[in-house]
C-alpha cells in the first residue's frame, strides 16, 4: 500500500514554529465521535505541541481552535454550527484561528454551508490531516480561508507526530476507510475505501509504546478483522507474512510490556475460524467481543445490506462460546431504520435475550445525506422509535444487576488506571469484558496489573478489592 510522504509537512512544522517562537500560544481542540477520530485528534495535537502551542480546556484562552468532526452522530451538523457561532465574537476580537477538519468536511454541502455562513481560516479532510501544518501557515501567511478536502484512495499516513493524554492506555490505527456500504452508514464516502498499514509499521508503534510504559493497546479500524495486505513489504524490502487480522492479533500478543490487547470494530461477515482461534489462543487478547448486530432481523439485515442473517449472527455467537472460554460480547444496535415493523423489532429483542450482551450501545437510526437509507421512502415515525428504544433500554438494563452477580466472589486480573472520577480516594480498572471496577489502593499501583476480588455489584460498577 502507497504511503504519503511526509518530509515537507515536517518542514511546515518547522515553519509554523518559528512563527511561534517566543509566543506563548495556546490551543483547543473539540473532539466529536468515534476513537478513529480521537486517533486523528492525537496526531493533530502532536502536531500542534511541535509547532510551539500549548494545549488548554478552555476554549476561550484559545488562540488556535480545532474542530475534528464527525459526520456519524446524531445532532452531529448542529453541534457544530452552533460551535462556530460560539465563536464568532472570539476570532474577532482575539484573532484566534479557527480550523475545522474530520468527517464532515468530506461532504460537500456541508463545506458548502460554512462557505456561506460561518467565519473559519482552515478547513481539512480526512485525507489531509497531514497537510494540517500547511494549510496552517499558508492561512497564517496569506491572511486568507484555506480549504483543502480531497478525495483520494489507497494511501496510508506515516510518521506524523502524536501527543497522547494517556499514559496507559494507547490506541492504534491499523487500517482506514471501508468496503461495506451499510445503507445507513456515511464512513465509506468520507472515509474512503479500505486502506491497512503494514504490519511492521503497526508492531513497530506497538513496541515503541511497550518502551514508553504503556500497557493496554486498542487496534482501531472501521472494519479490523478485514485487516489484509496482498503485498505487506516491511522496512528492509522483505515481504512481510504477517498479512491478515489474526496474524496481527498473534504478532501484539507477543510484545513484551503489553498486558492487554482490545479492538474495535470488526464486522460479523469477516469473522473468520482463524480469527477465532487467534482470540482464543491469545492470553492478552480481550475475550469480550464487539460484534455490532444493527438489527435481529434478517429483513432489516437485508436492507441494512449487512451481509449476514438473524440465524447466521446466532450461529457465530453460538462457536465462538464453544470455542473461547468466557468469551463475552458487546454491541451496536439501530433502533427504527427504514421498514422495520413491530416483528422486526422483536426479533432484536429476541436476539438481545439470547446472546446476553455485557453491553450495548443503542442509537436511534437517523437520515444522513447522501446515503441509500436517506432515500428510503418507509422511514419510522419519531414516536414509534423512541417507544423501541425505550423498550429496548429497559430490557438491557432490567439484565444488567443479574448480569453483574455473577462477578461476585471472583477474582479478575485487571490493569488499575488510575483514580476513579467519581472517587478520588478509589483506584479503577475494568475487567476483560470492560465492566468498571472500583477499589482501595495506594498510588504506586496505578500502571499495573492487580488481581481484584469482586466484593459488590452497584448497576453501572462493580466494587473490589486487592488480592
Amino acid at each position: 500500500m502507497e504511503k504519503i510522504d511526509i518530509s515537507e509537512q515536517l518542514q511546515y512544522i518547522e515553519k509554523v514554529n518559528q512563527l511561534n517562537v517566543g509566543k506563548k500560544l495556546k490551543y483547543f481542540i473539540l473532539t466529536m465521535g468515534c476513537q478513529l477520530n480521537e486517533n486523528d485528534s492525537e496526531k493533530l495535537c502532536g502536531m500542534l505541541e511541535k509547532m510551539n502551542y500549548t494545549k488548554t480546556e478552555e476554549m476561550k484562552e484559545a488562540d488556535l481552535i480545532v474542530f475534528n468532526t464527525c459526520c456519524v452522530r446524531e445532532n452531529a451538523e448542529e453541534r457544530l454550527f452552533g460551535k462556530l457561532g460560539e465563536v464568532k465574537k472570539q476570532r474577532e476580537e482575539k484573532g484566534t484561528i479557527i480550523a475545522i477538519g474530520g468527517c464532515m468536511m468530506q461532504e460537500e454541502h456541508i463545506v458548502e454551508k460554512i462557505k456561506q455562513s460561518y467565519k473559519y481560516d482552515v478547513i481539512f479532510g480526512t485525507h489531509t490531516l497531514h497537510k494540517f501544518p500547511e494549510d496552517l501557515y499558508n492561512a497564517i501567511m496569506q491572511e486568507k480561508r484555506i480549504t483543502d478536502v480531497i478525495n483520494i484512495e489507497g494511501e496510508v499516513i506515516e510518521g506524523l507526530p502524536i501527543k497522547r493524554d494517556d499514559n496507559i492506555k494507547a490506541s492504534v490505527t491499523i487500517m482506514n476507510g471501508c468496503n461495506n456500504f451499510c445503507s445507513y452508514c456515511i464512513v465509506p464516502y468520507v472515509r474512503g475505501r479500505e486502506r491497512s498499514r503494514q504490519a511492521s509499521d503497526i508492531l513497530q508503534e506497538v513496541q515503541d509504546l511497550a518502551k514508553q510504559g504503556y500497557k493496554e493497546i486498542t487496534l482501531l479500524g472501521q472494519n479490523v478483522n478485514s485487516y489484509m495486505v496482498v503485498e505487506n513489504q516491511n522496512a528492509n524490502h522483505e515481504i512481510d507474512e504477517i498479512n491478515t487480522f489474526a496474524k496481527l492479533l498473534r504478532a501484539v500478543n507477543e510484545i513484551e510490556g503489553i498486558e492487554k490487547i482490545r479492538f474495535v470494530s470488526p464486522h460479523p461477515k469477516d469473522f473468520t475460524d482463524d480469527v477465532i482461534d487467534a482470540i482464543r489462543d491469545c492470553e492478552k487478547v480481550s475475550k469480550l467481543i464487539h460484534l455490532p448486530l444493527q438489527s435481529g432481523s434478517t429483513n432489516v439485515l437485508k436492507v441494512m445490506n449487512r451481509k449476514y442473517t438473524k440465524e447466521q449472527y446466532l450461529s457465530l455467537v453460538e462457536k465462538m462460546k464453544e470455542q473461547i472460554p468466557n468469551v463475552t460480547f458487546s454491541t451496536d444496535i439501530i433502533v427504527g431504520f427504514p421498514g422495520e415493523t413491530e416483528k422486526d423489532f422483536e426479533d432484536t429483542l429476541d436476539v438481545v435475550k439470547k446472546v446476553g450482551f455485557e453491553q450495548i450501545f443503542m442509537f436511534i437510526y437517523s437520515r444522513r445525506v447522501g446515503t441509500p437509507g436517506d432515500k428510503m421512502e418507509n422511514q419510522i415515525p419519531e414516536e414509534i422509535k423512541h417507544q423501541r428504544f425505550d423498550r429496548l433500554k429497559k430490557m438491557y438494563e432490567d439484565s444488567i444487576t443479574e448480569n453483574n452477580k455473577k462477578y461476585i466472589g471472583k477474582t479478575e486480573k485487571i490493569l488499575i488506571e488510575g483514580y476513579s472520577k467519581n472517587n478520588e480516594n478509589l483506584l479503577t480498572g475494568r475487567t476483560d469484558s470492560n465492566k468498571v471496577v472500583v477499589f482501595e489502593g495506594k498510588k504506586d499501583k496505578i500502571g499495573k496489573m492487580a488481581n481484584i476480588k469482586i466484593k459488590s455489584e452497584h448497576m453501572w460498577y462493580l466494587k473490589g478489592e486487592i488480592v
